[in-house]
């Protein structure tokens, strides 16, 4: 079997996501640092192979409801994220995204559109 560029466009992204989620998971982060995690998400994966674009926000009601009085932080779950990317390898576009889906209680990766040339 030979792989083409659509089987490669989306393996790309898969690896983006699984990436950006394994990597910044777990990370500390309060109402007052969630902007610069934002962009330190983006800025880190944007410079990845094939990423065209990639958008991050972090839930603010979900961190201000989880941090606590006494450290005032929590930790970034994958709850907290929505992610939208799209990476091009060759002639194909792929653009996929990190969501959480309440009805299964979890941050779901998905693909949204894939564009052929």
């Amino acid at each position: 079997m030979v792989t083409t560029e659509r089987d490669n466009a989306l393996f790309e992204a898969g690896i983006k996501l699984g990436a950006l989620y394994h990597q910044f998971t777990g990370a500390p982060v309060n109402i007052s640092t969630v902007d610069s995690l934002e962009q330190a998400i983006k800025e880190s994966i944007s410079v990845q192979p094939y990423v065209e674009k990639i958008s991050v926000t972090i839930d603010r009601d979900m961190v201000t409801s989880r941090t606590g009085e006494k450290f005032r932080y929590c930790e970034l779950e994958g709850r907290m994220l929505e992610v939208e990317a799209r990476i091009t390898f060759g002639g194909t576009t792929a653009t996929v995204g990190l969501k959480y889906d309440r009805s299964l209680d979890y941050p779901l990766m998905r693909i949204i559109d894939i564009i052929e040339k």
